[in-house]
């Protein structure tokens, strides 16, 4: 008998994209006066200290380079995708193969930045560690507020809170290879809890708490998959895609508290403000009859979804629950 949707789907749960996940913890005198939300400006002090370390031919511009498609620096920040990759035609980079998790608030001499490193991207790992390193002696955001890196603790296993120190300062790096997320079975409900700004679109326009709808959510996070494990992975993901967005434009969630967030952050590569609103608060979904959808909700947790991933928007955690009685 020919598998249907859900075989497929449940087949994968097990998505074949190997991470790990990182904490790089600085102290830094001053995290009082860092900005509430780090996530920008990490991004940015990361790709200027790793382009200073790497790059050889001092060029402007890295699709011109000739080591564009060997660089790490270009692979983590810029990710060009192969020429005759079909997934990628309509875009000019791919997923990076990371995303960075800001603390929700700067501590009392102590800022801990968390990282995850997807499939190839986790051979990177020494120049990311040197690059944060450098990033945080140059100084974070306007103020350049001085950190010096103290520790890197890596999570075992990768979907847990048991932190295992792989470097100190000075030391020797001992890291664990990328592992993949054990999937839970799927519960009768979840409990979606946008984390930090979501920034979905439909139809080129961003989506608000007036147009949200659960298949928003679904089809980006489907598509993020499909493209992480294409361009970082050995496997790519092959399931029934339409099959999948049906069954989420199927789907009405039943319970939607959203609000719509402003934040602007300065672009210093673009020399100007940036408006970055998203959507915070809590999906309440029903996932009887609806299981096919669940492995990819699950992975979702360590990938983020929308827009701005790789500075740690679009985060979200997943709680088991139950529909109210009707």
């Amino acid at each position: 008998m020919q598998d249907g949707p859900g075989d497929t789907a449940l087949q994968l749960g097990c998505i074949m994209l190997p991470l790990a996940r990182y904490r790089f913890r600085f102290g830094c005198a001053d995290a009082a006066r860092l900005p509430k939300y780090t996530g920008s400006a990490w991004r940015g002090a990361i790709g200027h200290a790793l382009k200073k370390t790497v790059c050889v031919t001092s060029q402007d511009a890295c699709p011109s380079c000739i080591l564009y498609r060997s660089c790490p620096y270009s692979y983590i920040f810029e990710t060009p995708p192969h020429p005759d990759a079909k997934k990628m035609r309509k875009y000019s980079a791919a997923p990076h193969p990371f995303v960075i998790e800001p603390p929700a608030a700067p501590g009392d001499g102590v800022h801990e930045l968390g990282l995850t490193l997807f499939g190839r991207g986790n051979g990177y790992l020494p120049y990311m560690v040197h690059a944060l390193q450098q990033a945080g002696e140059r100084g974070l955001g306007k103020g350049r507020i001085p950190m010096k890196l103290v520790e890197v603790r890596q999570a075992r296993p990768v979907d847990s809170d048991a932190w295992e120190p792989i470097y100190e300062r000075g030391g020797t790096l001992r890291a664990h290879p990328a592992d993949i997320p054990a999937l839970p079975a799927a519960p009768a409900a979840v409990r979606i809890k946008l984390e930090t700004h979501m920034r979905l679109q439909r139809d080129e326009r961003l989506v608000t708490p007036d147009t949200f709808r659960f298949s928003d959510l679904f089809s980006s996070l489907l598509r993020r998959l499909s493209m992480l494990t294409s361009f970082h992975a050995d496997v790519p993901l092959e399931t029934d895609f339409a099959g999948l967005t049906r069954m989420a434009r199927g789907m009405e969630a039943s319970s939607i508290r959203v609000a719509w967030k402003e934040w602007t952050r300065y672009s210093s590569r673009q020399k100007t403000t940036i408006k970055m609103d998203g959507l915070l608060g809590e999906i309440l979904v029903g996932l009887e009859g609806k299981t096919e959808l669940w492995p990819y909700l699950w992975w979702g947790q360590w990938v983020h979804a929308g827009k701005g991933t790789s500075m740690g928007l679009g985060k979200y955690s997943i709680q088991a629950a139950s529909l109210p009685n009707p």
